[in-house]
């Protein structure tokens, strides 16, 4: 399936500082039943979005409207847990195309990346730069650059690198999945067939 091609996004960012995420957090089993990517995005962090009477909780930082952008800036151990692919697929839906993180889940990064969610893996220090601005203002704007792999501060032109493989970025840009990959070598693969 193809996604939104990813270059360059300029966005604020939700603040999510908790640390070992799991994906059972992010997107609850019970909400697994669904094989469509589609529906994810409103039971995301579910269990701390709502009560158990189905009642937002004011308090969970998505429900605090002075907090928006598509990008979610979380703890150390993003993601971790149980491979569930639907966890990227949350994220997504809800509308977030990037996640900052000082540390990914090795099954959750690639479960991102192959669903045209950008992980950012970052130093623990320009982590909590951006958990400090946000903290100071919650409209501060970051510009994550995959072509260059830099994720800047705008506010004060602080930036780093980071890393992501060659292929996986190939598709991102391209809006590709690996089926959309292998269809984009079509061409190359019947040369090489004659």
């Amino acid at each position: 399936m193809s996604q939104d091609k990813f270059e360059t996004l300029i966005s604020s960012a939700v603040p999510l500082p908790n640390e070992n995420v799991d994906t059972d957090q992010i997107i609850p089993g019970r909400f697994l039943k669904a094989i469509e990517r589609k529906g994810f995005g409103e039971n995301l962090f579910r269990d701390w979005r709502y009560s158990s009477v189905n009642e937002k909780i004011s308090s969970f930082i998505l429900n605090n409207p002075a907090f928006t952008g598509r990008i979610l800036v979380a703890g150390a151990n993003f993601g971790s847990g149980s491979s569930r692919e639907h966890a990227a697929w949350a994220i997504y839906d809800y509308g977030f195309r990037a996640v900052v993180s000082s540390f990914f889940a090795d099954i959750f990064k690639n479960n991102a990346l192959n669903n045209g969610l950008l992980p950012v893996q970052v130093s623990a220090g320009f982590l909590n730069k951006i958990f400090k601005l946000i903290d100071s203002n919650p409209k501060s704007e970051f510009r994550i650059d995959l072509v260059n792999q830099k994720i800047t501060i705008l506010q004060t032109g602080e930036f780093e690198n980071f890393e992501i493989n060659t292929y996986k970025k190939e598709c991102l840009l391209n809006g590709y999945d690996d089926i959309d990959y292998l269809l984009s070598l079509k061409d190359k693969i019947e040369s090489f067939e004659n």
